[in-house]
């Protein structure tokens, strides 16, 4: 356990995945947060993700495994939103092209979806909601998004899901182009885990830094 532990805070994900977490810990730094998997997650009775928004379902997941431990629980939702496809994949991201579609798949669908589109019609925003909650009480809902556009075909290896489609004009590149760094510094979920640090140190939960 590092010297500091004392001082940090600890943070269970509501998430069996061991990808995830090194993902956070990742995004988290310097920042005196130790994060963790909540235990014997694939046992706990599941929170299903049916709500409509990216903010109920982060939440609902949040409130409802924070029940199982004494911990502070953090939980996400995240897709990719599409403004002239009425929002989707929005909150239907990971199962655009069914439950077990793969990343090429999706990508697929999206692309007939978007055949004949131009200009402003291939808008696209990745969102992430974080929701932190404790003993079945919510404590706070931080959001965050990475305006772009959607590329006519995939490009680069770097990314996952819809990243080698979603082009980032500040840098020139889709998310499957840049460097991992780059990604954390300019993601929707990079971006929601630094106002979820900067919560915490406002309310003296970690120190600053």
């Amino acid at each position: 356990m590092p010297e500091n532990a004392a001082h940090s805070v600890r943070l269970l994900l509501a998430s069996s995945n061991p990808g995830k977490l090194r993902e956070c810990r990742e995004l988290a730094g310097a920042a005196r947060v130790e994060l963790g998997l909540i235990p014997d997650f694939s046992s706990l009775r599941p929170f299903e993700e049916s709500a409509p928004t990216f903010a109920e379902n982060a939440v609902g997941k949040a409130l409802h495994y924070s029940r199982f431990t004494a911990e502070i629980v953090l939980a996400d939702d995240s897709g990719l939103v599409v403004p002239a496809l009425g929002g989707e994949p929005g909150v239907h991201s990971a199962r655009y092209a069914g439950p077990q579609a793969t990343d090429a798949e999706r990508v697929a669908k999206l692309l007939r979806a978007m055949d004949g589109k131009s200009g402003d019609e291939r808008q696209a925003a990745f969102v992430c909601v974080l929701a932190m909650a404790r003993g079945g009480r919510a404590m706070a809902i931080l959001s965050d998004r990475a305006e772009g556009t959607l590329a006519a075909h995939p490009s680069g290896t770097n990314g996952f899901g819809y990243d080698p489609l979603f082009f980032f004009p500040p840098l020139g590149r889709t998310f499957a182009e840049i460097s991992h760094d780059e990604k954390n510094r300019h993601s929707h979920r990079g971006k929601a885990f630094r106002k979820m640090l900067r919560v915490l140190a406002a309310a003296d939960a970690i120190p600053s830094w």
